[in-house]
């Protein structure tokens, strides 16, 4: 037999291909490729308008803050000048008690922490736009969501210290809350989880013919779970009523936005893979996401199924307590980031309404912060992880059986309960 000749051309070897973000550690922040559309410049869709309707807005950004402090375009609501004014007494709050939390855990009164420096818009306006009943399915960084909807911060600092007074009884890491009276449904430490819980829950408040509707949150690293395109496969298929949000913060635990997203153009851009309408806002933008969050709710409410929502924010600080982001990206990127600052960008915005001043606000972040440091204080006479009064041992055999087994009623006689 003869042999075969291949006409195929010599090929190098192959090689795998790694994406890198644009800026590491001791490089200069080029944000020059990031696309910031005019403020009020994308259009508002009609609430049932399908997902070919409005493709161009999974690649866009909803924006409705100019740069001079101004609210324009369609997406301008109804909030007041009060409304706003609490709003951003809600973002005042979470980053005063980040400020105090981290500080507690570097003192050693709790084992971990995770802050939400630069995203407080978008959980905190978020939670205004749901209605008393609706479930959030949140992450580790939706604390504004329990803020804003009027939870107790100090049963908050209970949890974080894991103290005599914490709600969850030491049985939850600390800033893994659950509170089901304030529609934060528990938070779950492997990520992904939540979102096909979520779909779960909207499917079932449609079957009881109810009229609320669930919230799925994840970040952009844990879309590549596997769990995220299962929830949006029954999401799609049974309209379910739900907003399953992405809080695109450019970094995971320690790779960039890049590494999950893979091909895609966007986050939202997946939506389009499952017939989802899929949008981007500024995460920044208090109205912004106000706005988008209250027409999604509305879409869900009325039954027209589900909406992506991608929040382009940044994250700040580190990924959590035990996060060191010299170490993956450059100290000055925070600070390049285009979109700015969610707190200065509100607190302008009122300015320009002639409803607050620079004073005011410099008086505002003194009383907020005495605040905090009053509640940690009471948290603090309670206990902390070193100090004080701590959960009763006899906590971990309760409250997961509805009648319980004999070998646990035997290990908790041992145990001296």
């Amino acid at each position: 037999m003869a042999e075969q000749v291949s006409s195929y051309p010599e090929i190098a070897p192959l090689k795998l291909h790694v994406p890198e973000p644009g800026c590491r550690p001791g490089d200069t922040p080029d944000f020059s490729e990031f696309e910031i559309p005019r403020a009020g410049a994308v259009p508002k869709p009609e609430l049932d308008a399908s997902a070919d309707d409005m493709l161009d807005l999974a690649f866009s950004i909803i924006r409705v803050l100019n740069k001079e402090g101004e609210a324009v375009g369609p997406w301008v609501d109804d909030l007041s000048p009060d409304d706003l004014k609490q709003g951003l007494r809600h973002m005042m709050l979470l980053r005063a008690y980040d400020t105090r939390m981290m500080t507690a855990q570097r003192q050693g009164k709790t084992s971990f922490y995770m802050q939400h420096r630069g995203e407080e818009a978008v959980s905190c306006a978020f939670q205004v736009a749901l209605k008393k009943g609706d479930m959030n399915f949140p992450t580790y960084r939706q604390a504004g969501l329990l803020i804003a909807g009027g939870y107790p911060m100090e049963k908050m600092m209970n949890q974080i210290y894991s103290n005599e007074a914490d709600p969850l009884h030491g049985r939850q890491m600390p800033v893994l809350f659950s509170a089901k009276d304030y529609g934060f449904f528990s938070i779950s430490g492997n990520l992904g989880t939540q979102y096909i819980q979520a779909v779960g829950w909207a499917m079932a408040s449609a079957i009881r013919h109810d009229s609320k509707i669930a919230a799925a949150w994840v970040g952009d690293g844990a879309t590549a779970e596997g769990d995220i395109h299962s929830a949006m496969v029954f999401a799609s298929t049974y309209k379910a009523p739900i907003v399953m949000n992405i809080v695109n913060n450019q970094w995971a635990i320690s790779t960039f936005q890049g590494i999950a997203r893979g091909g895609a153009g966007t986050f939202a851009s997946r939506g389009h893979g499952f017939g989802i309408p899929s949008v981007r806002v500024d995460g920044n933008d208090y109205l912004a996401v106000y706005a988008v969050a209250k027409w999604a709710a509305l879409r869900a409410r009325s039954g027209f199924g589900p909406t992506i929502i991608e929040y382009v924010t940044y994250r700040a600080g580190g990924h959590s307590s035990s996060d060191d982001p010299s170490a993956y990206r450059g100290s000055a990127e925070g600070a390049a980031w285009p979109l700015g600052d969610p707190i200065e960008r509100l607190k302008q915005h009122l300015i320009t309404l002639g409803a607050w001043t620079e004073e005011r606000h410099v008086q505002a972040e003194a009383e907020v912060m005495d605040e905090v440091k009053f509640i940690q204080k009471q948290a603090e006479a309670i206990g902390t992880l070193t100090s004080g009064h701590l959960p009763s041992g006899r906590d971990m055999f309760e409250g997961v059986y509805e009648i319980m087994p004999p070998h646990l009623v035997r290990q908790r006689r041992e145990a001296g309960y």
